[in-house]
């Protein structure tokens, strides 16, 4: 009896979907996962896929993208470990804290600034990256 009430609460949670997506952290931390996966594997057209709309007009192509990514931001394209923190929203975006021990072992928090666009996905408008020594090893 208690299974049978389980999947009806699971399918029910499904089926109202609207109420499940009010809290986005599940698809935030997907997005940021599958770009951080892409950085992981070289794959710049995925990585590149991720970035909302102002990323894409102000880098314009994803080899020009990652390179900046590459050179700008070790702790995001090869990090030694990467753990989910506060999710916030800030009115219509929403700001998810990443730490990040990078290559060297440096420890930073990176702020990625998110945007839900018109077909309802989430893409990374930004990220804000600041040194913390004491994440480091």
């Amino acid at each position: 009896m208690v299974r049978l009430g389980a999947m009806l609460f699971l399918l029910l949670g499904l089926a109202t979907g609207p109420v499940a997506a009010a809290e986005p952290g599940d698809a935030i931390r997907a997005v940021i996962t599958a770009q951080l996966r892409a950085f992981q594997a070289d794959d710049a057209e995925t990585a590149f896929s991720f970035a909302a709309p102002v990323i894409k007009w102000q880098f314009r192509d994803p080899d020009t993208f990652m390179a900046m990514v590459r050179h700008g931001y070790p702790a995001v394209y090869r990090p030694r470990s990467v753990a989910f923190g506060a999710l916030k929203q800030v009115g219509a975006e929403w700001a998810q804290d990443v730490h990040f021990i990078g290559p060297d072992g440096t420890g930073a928090i990176g702020r990625y600034i998110m945007q839900r666009q018109d077909d309802g996905n989430w893409q990374i408008a930004g990220v804000y990256m600041r040194p913390v020594p004491e994440l480091g090893a």
